[in-house]
């Protein structure tokens, strides 16, 4: 299973002609692309099943919400894939952006909510050490890179600013990503490299998924 790179010429063309007579002019060629799209999604998913357990792959629509917004363009000019584990008890996801000259794998927790968010910061506060030890492994590393995200400036409320794990827990997105060429997305062994990322980024979302499945007592909340 292999990515097109029309897909790439597709969406720096409707970059350049947004508007709906120009998409609907050329609406077949992106259902085509589209329906390519899916089926590489579904195939990540059949693959990812034999390691992962994913319930659900999700590939968000063209269309914009422009209702809130000041640009009026009515489409994306990218694709945005997203794989869903089974919650409860696995946390986290996956997300493959694919737009020309941004491309990148990305995985974590991008919107926590306020009781998740607390879960974690109440983790890291008592032992933040299994954290380190797992993102700062070369085989975790070497393929993600450093921990990203936005951050409180100096500490998040409760927290002194001195505490031995203030750089975590200022974090109140913990993301990862992998950027990517058009050329490594639409080479044959992608859907390969990106199952092999994704393999290397377990150990992170199986920690995560231990602490916001359990209470501060490490008792099952599920």
């Amino acid at each position: 299973m292999q990515l097109s790179p029309d897909i790439f010429t597709f969406f720096t063309k409707l970059e350049q002609n947004n508007q709906r007579a120009w998409f609907e002019e050329h609406k077949q060629d992106f259902k085509s692309l589209e329906s390519g799209v899916k089926q590489f999604g579904e195939a990540l998913k059949e693959q990812l099943n034999q390691h992962d357990n994913i319930d659900r792959f999700k590939l968000f629509r063209i269309y914009r919400d422009v209702r809130f917004s000041k640009d009026k363009t009515p489409y994306k000019t990218h694709f945005g894939l997203t794989w869903h584990r089974t919650k409860p008890r696995l946390r986290g996801g996956y997300y493959l952006h694919l737009k020309p000259k941004e491309i990148f794998l990305a995985c974590g927790f991008w919107d926590p909510n306020p009781a998740d968010l607390k879960r974690i910061r109440q983790e890291l506060a008592m032992d933040g050490d299994e954290y380190r030890n797992i993102i700062n492994v070369p085989k975790f590393k070497n393929v993600w890179g450093a921990l990203q995200g936005t951050a409180v400036k100096t500490a998040p409320k409760g927290y002194v600013k001195d505490h031995p794990n203030i750089d975590l827990l200022r974090f109140k997105q913990h993301l990862f990503s992998i950027p990517y060429t058009q050329a490594e997305a639409t080479a044959p062994d992608f859907l390969q490299r990106l199952d092999d990322a994704l393999k290397a980024v377990r150990p992170f979302l199986d920690y995560m998924s231990s602490v916001l499945t359990t209470d501060a007592n490490g008792e099952s909340i599920i």
